[in-house]
């Protein structure tokens, strides 16, 4: 007496047409006759894990099966039911060849697209930022002009491979069923050239070099990759092109840095700038912003330019240009004899050189110190045509 189906697949009598199909196909790749070669103990559980498959999962044999158990789901003969294979390439997709052999398609001369092709294109640092359309060269295998891709010399054609009779594909028994493979001799092209083209010697492709324009959007980063439909290589036996993948490459830049769309640069300013602010002029990719520095900003302190960094390519504006604040310390050989002098009166300011005191009339002073002709660093008066500092990062 066979086995309860549900029993076979491991499941309850309540189980959905999901639970069933993933029961079944769990089985069906672990006790394949491909992975247990010999072994009748698999190609039993094989056949029978299909078996339940078949019935359980038609509603129509299913309610019948429940109603009235085995006797429902024999044929005529009282023999197994050929038809549970009909539905193999639902399942198994083309695992083991079941698509072909089961699923109806016949292996035949297919037109199978053609090869996928990557290039990998390094560009500077200010094209990645606004844009660039390169020509690039792109070696490729393109379909033959003589034969026009059939690989056979012109006024011939291929001929029905005989040993499989066209399909590209040939069955071997294996216990209760046929499974499919490709044929040795055709290697699944399903035809023999006889007489090959002289130009591409039967291969139907030849290998050219491509000149293609590449539009490069502006704010692409490296690791992005465009995508050129049917710009890759030539299918066999006229089949369509694949595609041409271009993933960038973007070149460091000497001065900036990137940071998703916002550009990163830093600059330099003396101690008297720092202690009273300034105005400083900045270089960012659209050319020279001014950037208020207020008093009192320390080493490291970031500010921003907003809107001057680079385009964002999902076309939502601009990204900022980050300003890192650097504090230059003088080496005492580079400064004159005068300038160490106001810098040792600073210090005296400062409780004798040591510990510097927080005290309320200190920047005054410091202040009055700098206050000179010569030393005068104080902010510039705002006026048209300036940058506004944005938000401090």
């Amino acid at each position: 007496m066979p086995r309860d189906y549900y029993e076979v697949l491991g499941l309850e009598r309540s189980a959905t047409l999901q639970e069933i199909k993933s029961a079944y196909r769990k089985l069906a790749v672990r006790h394949h006759p491909d992975r247990n070669p010999g072994d009748r103990a698999a190609e039993e559980k094989f056949k029978e894990a299909a078996e339940a498959y078949a019935v359980l999962s038609d509603a129509g044999k299913r309610q019948r099966y429940d109603r009235f158990g085995h006797q429902a789901t024999q044929t005529g003969g009282g023999g197994f039911d050929p038809t549970i294979f009909a539905d193999f390439s639902d399942i198994l997709g083309d695992v083991f060849g079941f698509g072909d052999v089961f699923g109806g398609r016949a292996g035949g001369r297919r037109r199978r697209a053609g090869a996928d092709l990557r290039y990998d294109l390094r560009i500077p640092f200010e094209d990645a930022a606004f844009g660039v359309e390169p020509k690039l060269r792109i070696p490729r295998l393109e379909r033959c002009d003589v034969c026009g891709g059939s690989g056979a010399r012109p006024g011939t054609g291929p001929t029905a491979c005989r040993t499989c009779g066209g399909r590209g594909q040939v069955q071997y028994s294996q216990g209760f069923f046929s499974v499919a493979r490709t044929c040795p001799q055709c290697r699944g092209a399903g035809s023999v050239i006889h007489d090959p083209c002289g130009e591409c010697r039967g291969r139907g492709r030849r290998e050219r070099q491509r000149s293609i324009q590449v539009r490069v959007p502006a704010g692409v980063d490296t690791g992005s990759r465009l995508r050129l439909p049917g710009e890759g290589e030539h299918g066999r036996q006229g089949g369509p092109p694949g595609d041409l993948y271009v993933v960038i490459e973007v070149e460091p830049h000497e001065r900036f840095a990137r940071r998703g769309a916002d550009v990163l640069s830093s600059v330099g300013i003396g101690f008297p700038q720092a202690v009273l602010g300034c105005t400083v002029e900045v270089e960012t990719l659209h050319g020279t912003s001014e950037l208020e520095v207020p008093p009192a900003t320390v080493h490291g302190s970031t500010f921003m330019l907003r809107s001057e960094g680079i385009p964002r390519l999902d076309g939502r504006g601009r990204g900022h240009h980050v300003v890192e604040v650097r504090l230059d310390v003088p080496a005492p050989r580079d400064l004159s004899e005068d300038e160490l002098e106001h810098l040792r009166a600073l210090a005296e300011l400062g409780d004798g050189g040591g510990t510097i005191r927080e005290e309320r009339g200190l920047f005054n002073r410091v202040k009055d110190l700098f206050s000179g002709p010569e030393a005068e660093t104080g902010p510039a008066e705002d006026g048209a045509g300036k940058a506004q500092r944005g938000s401090e990062a």
